[in-house]
């Protein structure tokens, strides 16, 4: 595993920065021009900011878009995420509508998204596609990160990419520590751009 870091600038919270969104959409284009096979998911979509970006970006492009989130809020937290750095987020933090992000989303015009509610480690194989050629990760914590590269991993096709956020975050070490121990096992290329893990499958 190599891995390549560049500097970044703290991201509001629970949202992706003006400069963060674009890394994900540059990602995601270099996917779509090497004709990776698979669909996109995005895992932890909060009210839709980037939903929309990636919409947008996948219009004409054939692919389908994937949405998950529990529309809870977050779960409780474990013991891997512990931080001397302070707390940031408390179960049941950032509860958003699925009905407005539906709505949103039918604003567009373009065409809809999956949208799934679910834990993520209550989710099931069965509810994603069968490959996925990228893939966004925005769990906060290291159960839900955890789950979702258990979920997503399988299914990666050649040549796909998938981006974490929160990877450089130290008041949620619990991302940074599911993605290694995920990486242990695996042969792929890890970048740390903007504070997210950029993962070349």
């Amino acid at each position: 595993m190599s891995v390549r870091r560049r500097n970044h600038s703290p991201a509001p919270p629970a949202q992706l920065s003006r400069r963060q969104t674009e890394t994900v959409l540059n990602r995601l284009r270099a996917v779509l021009r090497s004709g990776a096979d698979g669909e996109v998911v995005e895992m932890g979509c909060y009210k839709g900011d980037t939903s929309l970006a990636l919409q947008r970006a996948l219009a004409g492009s054939g692919k389908r878009l994937y949405l998950y989130d529990s529309f809870a809020g977050l779960p409780a937290k474990g013991p891997a995420d512990a931080s001397p750095a302070g707390e940031q987020f408390r179960a049941g933090e950032l509860a958003a509508s699925k009905a407005e992000l539906l709505v949103r989303l039918k604003k567009t015009g373009l065409p809809m998204p999956t949208v799934i509610k679910g834990w993520f480690e209550e989710l099931t194989p069965e509810q994603l596609p069968e490959r996925i050629c990228f893939g966004l990760l925005d769990g906060d914590f290291y159960g839900s990160i955890a789950a979702s590269l258990r979920l997503v991993g399988p299914r990666m096709s050649s040549g796909s990419s998938l981006v974490i956020d929160d990877y450089q975050n130290e008041a949620l070490p619990g991302v940074a520590r599911a993605v290694n121990r995920w990486l242990t096992a695996r042969r792929a290329k890890l970048s740390v751009v903007q504070g997210m893990a950029v993962v070349e499958c």
